[in-house]
Formats: C-alpha cells, structure tokens, sequence
C-alpha cells in the first residue's frame, strides 16, 4: 500500500456517525485495511515515518470530529491500534478529552495503565510526554475537565502499588499550577495503608496543607487509620483534635477507625470505655465499633467480656450483626470450647442471622481439633441440610474427617458433591484424600488419586509430594519414595527438609530402620530438623537408646533441637521406666537457652515419684519453681501421691498446706490421694482434732479433709468415698463406713469391687466374719465379682476366727 493510497481516502465519508455504526470504521481505512502485494508492504516500510505523519493527523481530526459520540471513539481508536496502527500521544491525548468529558472514569484509568506499563519504544514516547499534554491542555483553557486525567494518574499509579510515582505526580500537579481532588488524595493515603505503608500515608497527610488541599472528614478517619496501624495511638489523638479544631466533626467511621485501632493494639478495654462515653455524648455509634471491641477481647482472650458486648448492643437498641457473631464463635472454637461455640451460633440461627461459611469452617475446624472428627461430619451435613452455604474449605475439612474415619469413599463422593456444586476441587482437597488413603494403607489409590490431580490441570505443590513421599515410606514402598524425590526434581520442585524428614519416620513406623540410617546417613548437609527426624523415627519404632545417643552428641556439639523432638524423646524414656536416661536429658535441658518444659517437669517428677525417689522429686519440683514455673494441681497431686506412697504423711500436708497457700485449689482427686494415704499409714497420732483444717506441723484427719472438700463444693466420686470408707474400716470406724456406704448410694453413685473389699477388710479385721461373708454375697447378687484381694481377705478372717475359736 502506498501513502498516495491514503492521501486518496475519502475523509468526509470517514467521519460519519451513521456509517461508522453501520459499519466496521477500520475497514474503511485503507492504510488498515492490509496490502495486496509484498511490493506494497516493502514500500510501505519504506515510507513508515510519512505514513504516521498523516494518518497521525487524520485520526485526531477525526476523533476530535467523534467527541460527542464516545462509543463511537472508542470503537475508533480500539480497532486502529488491533489493526496495527501506531497511536502517539496527541492521538491519546484526543482520545482522553472525549474519555474525561463524558466522565467514563474505568475506561480512562485503562487507558492510563496501559500508557504506563508499555515500553517507550513501543508508543513512542512515555507517560511523562503525556502528562505535560495534560497540562498544556488545561493550561490552554476551557479544558477543565482534563483535571480527571490527572487525578486518574494518580490512582491508577497507586492501585498498582507505585507510590512513588503518584506521589511525584502528585507534587508535580502542584508546580504546575493546578490542585488534585482531595478525594484523590485520600484514596493515595487508603492504598498505601492497604500496603503496609502506613508512614508513607501519614506522610501525605502532613503535605497537603502545601498542596492547597483541606481534609475532609474522611481524610481524618484514613490517618488515624494509618497512626493507629503504626501504634501511634497518641498521635492518633492529636489528629482527632486537629480534626475539631478545623470544625470538621467526626462521624461513626472516624470513631470506629480509632476504636479499632485501640483494639488492634490489646486495649479493648479502652476502646470499650469510649464506646460508653461516646454513647452517653449521644455520639453515633456504629455496629462496626462493637465489632471491633469483640474482635479486640476475642484477641485479648477475654471471651466473656467479648460475649457481654453482644448483650450491651441488644441494651442500646443495636443487633448485632454477623461479622459480631463470627469473631465471638471464632474465639471460643480457638479456646476449644465447642460447647459454647455451638451454643452461640444457636442463639445466632434463633435470632434470624445467617450463618457463613466461615463460622462453618472454624466450628469444623475445632471439631477436629478435639478429635471429634465424627461430630464434625455430622455437623457438615447438619449445616447442609439447613441451606448454608458451603464453601471449599468447609468441604476440605469434611473430607478431612471423613478421612480420618475410614470413610474414603463417602470423601470421593464429597469431591463430587462439590462438582455438582460448580465448585472446583483444588490441589488442597485432592492432596486431603491423597493423604487419607497413603494413612490407611491404600497407596495404590493414592498414586491414582495424584495422578487424576495432575490429569485435572492441578499442579501438585511440595505439600502432595511430601504427603505422597511420606506414605510410600509407611507402607514399606522406600524405593518407590526415592524415585518420587527424583520426580520431583524433574518437575522442577526440590526436595525440602521436611521432604526427607517424612520419609526418615515413616520408614521407622514401618518397621525399616536399617533403612531409614542408610537414607539418613546419604543425606548431605544434614539440618538439626533432619537429626530430630531420626530421633522422632527412633522413638517411634522404641529405639530410644539409638535416640538418646544422637541427641547427647548434638548437645555436646551445641546444636539444640526442638523442643517437640525432646519431649519425645524423654517421653519414650519415661514410658520405659528409664530414669537415669530421663535425668540426663533433663539435665542436659536445663543447660540449654530455653530449659525443659512443663510437660517434661511433670512427666519427670511422676516417673520419680513412681519409683518412690522423692528427693529427686523434690528436686525436679524446686527447681521448677526456681525456673518461675507454678506447679499445677496435677504436679502437685503426683508429688502428694508420692509422699503418701513412702509413708511420708507428714511432708504430704506441708506440701498441700504450700499448694493452698499459692492459691492452687486442690480437686477430688487431691483430696482422694490425701485421705487414701492416710488410710494407708501405719501412723497413729494421739491428738486428731475432728474438726481441725490443718496446718504445717500438723497431719489432718480424713474427716477434716472430707468437711474441706464438701465446703469446696467438691462432688466425692466412687474412688474418693472408698478411700474414706478404708479409711474409717482401719480406723476400726465401721458404723460410719457403712453410713458412707449407704450416702454413696444414695447419690446414685455405683460401689465397685475396691469399696466392697475396704468394708470385707474392716469386717473380718475386727472378727465379724458373718457379716464379710453376707457382704460377698451381696456383691454377688449385684453382679459385682469379688476379686482375688477380697477372696483372700475373706479367707484370711475366717482363719483368724477359726484360731480365736480354738483358742477358747
């Protein structure tokens, strides 16, 4: 095509309305239109520059003619460039006034982003040429409305996080004499709190008075939003007065930013105490500010405080909506109490508030968690039946479930419940189930279920790889684990350390330890988390002396492990009886930066105490309080089991007189241990004052401890009154044994066959054999076996009278 073909354009028939809706305007351009010949393409190349001059040219015209028929112009300039042609700013330009006139805001901030992103040398010149255009257009006069172009810069550059470019855009507007929109300052400030450049927004704020520029009401709320970001909550106060001082007056979201702010940063509290005072000023106070100081003691762990809002709200006339709701079951489904969670969304449901996806999920969630996975697939297909809305996650979680069940097939048939739903299964839910079949034992399925991922576009992530790796290695399949890591590395992905940490346990759970040290061994670079791994794997196949030794030469080495790993490994050794291991690594423990834990305090002290070592018990239990650990109930109670074991009564009271003085309230089982210890000692004290409590120096009597127990509120179990009931049978106390016996019963409480042979004991102890015998029986008739220790004591009493009638 040669440029004479152009200049012979008909120009008047180009910039018709009628017919560029009637037709495609493009194909009526000639030069667009495509050559007949490679002669014409060559000299067209040859002519590239004239060729842009006039066409150049002609499209401004003809866009300027268009300006009162955007659609038009828009279809004009989007066929010229799809047909090849090169636009240069003045054709951009031309296209913008018709853009910013009619006020299509979308289309102008396209058009922008697209000057911006493209390479120089693909328009011919850059977003700077463009700007001046900008503001010689406004400079000439009558343009105003070319001022949306440049506050379109402005936030195109932010949406697209270059806060340095709108910023300088945005200084450079004002040398050149013009003043952007405070609106488009306030959406510069949003972004850049949005992305984590809360100084940043501060900054801009403090520039605006050079700008010209007076804050409304919503810049005010957007930089306290950033202070309190920042935790400048006092600065955030300092712009609150700023704001009233420019007689702009705060609305509900300028509050709610800084309450949330407040909440955000642990002061709940506070942000609660001006909600009341903001109310009591008749301030407007919106439902998001309640939710925020829900959220904020949801945070703060303080959930009936959280809950006391929900009814505060109700007493100002608010209801709460569900985003009040969610944070609240959340919080009780993280603290574990499905119980109360339950119970909230059930109040919710009653109230005419729909539930979410989310509160599903986190209701789910903690079921599972709890090891109710059962109750969890229950409560899936209640939810179901109810009409809420299920989303993937609240799928993944079932499936999970359902998993851990057995229940693979009804899992498959929730992937395509999901289908149906036009919801598409991602590679979280096939890696779910590919992990439910590798832990039953169905690898077989499992590789066909990766396979089917793959067939399905997903890409398998680390996550399946690991998942599947770990499986072959339970199940026996070690080679076919090597060969999946070279698989891996074939796709591109390497194998992480956690990678070869699953494949080093579950080699061990299989039984393949050789194995699992040769794998090990091969390993270059080994991390502390590989060393845990082999430790893990150790303890789980009951190699603890192989674990031990790795673990005492990492510490000689200097290398600390995690914490996890040694809880293991002790634990292992616990469970094994193995003290003087236990003790070592203890020791070893105390050495190191972070020290033992509780657990292993507690699982140390009750192996000591088992073994009846009560001065290292005591030890261990010293210098758990040196290290500022308080002792539980339960670590106290294994210490006083364990005196109590050793006949040591005495320093069994100092230490639960030392444990009521630290404010630890002592349980039924406490007390059980207490009173069942003393029924075992062979002490006898002259002076037992009944209704003494006890203090140090002094052994309590059972019954004092009963009397403290009852005015605790404490409900006595079976264990707890038969060891009373021994108690008073060896105090030759046998009429007040039986009324325990008959209070027991009363209570609806089930004697066993411990309690019948205390009272067989106290029978034939004192010669009263007829009545042992009629017990015996009566155990009998109530399907209550008498065990070896009942029969013997029996025997033993009918010797003893049969001597005692020999005798006489």
């Amino acid at each position: 095509m040669r440029v004479s073909t152009i200049r012979s354009v008909s120009y008047r028939n180009l910039v018709k309305s009628s017919q560029l809706h009637r037709f495609n305007s493009v194909s009526a351009l000639p030069c667009l239109s495509g050559s007949s010949s490679d002669e014409d393409s060559v000299h067209t190349h040859n002519n590239t520059n004239k060729l842009l001059e006039v066409d150049t040219y002609k499209v401004c015209e003809l866009l300027n003619k268009l300006r009162r028929e955007p659609t038009a112009a828009i279809s004009l300039f989007t066929q010229l460039k799809e047909q090849g042609f090169r636009h240069d700013v003045s054709t951009y330009m031309a296209f913008i006034r018709i853009l910013c006139q009619f006020g299509m805001d979308r289309r102008l901030d396209s058009v922008l982003l697209e000057v911006i992103n493209a390479k120089e040398w693909e328009l011919g010149f850059d977003i700077s040429d463009l700007f001046d255009q900008l503001v010689e257009g406004l400079k000439s006069g009558g343009l105003h409305f070319l001022n949306r172009a440049l506050d379109a810069l402005i936030k195109v550059y932010a949406s697209n996080g270059m806060f340095d470019q709108a910023i300088d855009t945005l200084f450079q507007t004002k040398r050149r004499g013009f003043v952007p929109h405070i609106f488009t300052c306030n959406f510069l400030m949003n972004r850049a709190i949005e992305s984590g450049k809360s100084e940043m927004s501060v900054a801009i704020y403090k520039q605006l008075k050079r700008l010209g520029l007076n804050p409304n009401v919503y810049t005010y709320a957007i930089v306290v939003k950033a202070l309190c970001r920042q935790g400048s909550l006092e600065e955030a106060v300092d712009v609150l007065c700023e704001m009233e001082e420019a007689g702009v007056n705060p609305d509900g979201f300028t509050y709610s930013t800084y309450v949330e702010g407040l909440c955000s940063h642990g002061r709940a509290d506070l942000g609660y105490e001006l909600l009341r005072e903001w109310r009591a000023a008749k301030v407007p106070i919106s439902v998001f500010s309640y939710s925020a100081v829900i959220r904020g003691f949801v945070n703060d762990r303080m959930l009936e405080k959280a809950e006391g809002i929900l009814v505060d709200m109700e007493e100002v006339g608010l209801v709460p909506d569900t985003y009040c709701y969610t944070a609240l079951i959340q919080g009780y489904c993280t603290a574990g109490n499905i119980l109360k969670a339950l119970a909230i969304h059930n109040d919710m449901a009653s109230k005419g508030i729909k539930s979410n996806c989310v509160i599903v999920s986190s209701i789910l969630q903690c079921l599972c968690q709890m090891e109710m996975v059962s109750e969890a697939v229950d409560q899936f297909k209640n939810f179901r039946d109810l009409g809420i809305f299920l989303d993937e996650v609240s799928f993944n979680v079932v499936i999970h479930a359902l998993c851990k069940l057995g229940k693979l097939e009804e899992a498959m048939r929730m992937l395509d419940e999901m289908k149906g739903k036009k919801m598409l299964p991602d590679a979280v839910h096939y890696t779910t189930l590919i992990n439910g079949y590798c832990l039953h034992g169905k690898v077989l399925e499992a590789v066909n279920l990766f396979k089917e991922m793959k067939g399905q576009g997903l890409k398998p992530d680390i996550v399946t790889y690991n998942v599947l790796a770990g499986g072959f290695s339970r199940n026996g399949l070690a080679q076919e684990a090597l060969n999946l890591l070279d698989y891996m590395k074939s796709q591109g992905l390497e194998p992480s350390t956690v990678t070869h940490n699953v494949i080093i346990k579950g080699l061990c759970i299989a039984g393949n330890i050789e194995q699992a040290e040769l794998f090990f061994s091969r390993l270059e670079d080994k991390s502390p988390d590989n060393y845990a791994a082999m430790i893990n794997g150790y303890c789980e196949a009951n190699h603890t002396e192989e674990a031990c030794q790795i673990f005492l030469s990492l510490s000689k080495q200097g290398v600390s492990l995690r914490r996890s790993s040694c809880l293991k490994l002790f634990s292992g050794l616990c469970m094994e009886g193995e003290r003087d291991k236990a003790l070592l690594i203890f020791e070893t423990m105390l050495a190191s930066e972070d020290g033992p834990c509780t657990i292993m305090y507690s699982k140390l002290i009750a192996l000591l105490c088992q073994a009846g070592d009560m001065r290292k018990a005591q030890w261990v239990f010293d210098t758990m309080a040196w290290r500022g650990l308080v002792p539980d109930v339960i670590t106290y109670t294994m210490m006083l089991n364990g005196y109590c074991r050793v006949n040591s009564l005495q320093r069994a009271c100092d230490l639960f007189n030392d444990m009521k003085e630290r404010g630890i309230e002592p349980d039924v089982i406490t007390f059980t241990v207490l009173i069942d210890g003393h029924a075992k000692s062979r002490l006898k004290r002259a002076k037992l004052d009944i209704h003494a409590w006890g203090s140090k120096g002094e052994i309590q009597h059972p019954f004092s401890l009963w009397s403290e127990m009852k005015k605790m509120k404490l409900v006595p179990d079976v264990i707890c009154y038969t060891a009373l009931i021994d108690s008073r049978c060896k105090s030759d106390n046998i009429q007040d044994a039986i009324g325990l016996l008959d209070e027991m019963i009363e209570l609806g409480l089930e004697p066993d066959t411990v309690t019948y042979t205390a009272l067989v004991c106290g029978y034939c102890s004192r010669g009263d054999v007829d009545r042992a015998v009629t017990l015996v029986n009566e155990m009998s008739l109530k399907g209550i076996e008498p065990d070896t220790r009942t029969m013997l004591a029996l025997q033993h009493g009918i010797l003893k009278a049969k001597k005692l009638q020999f005798h006489h």
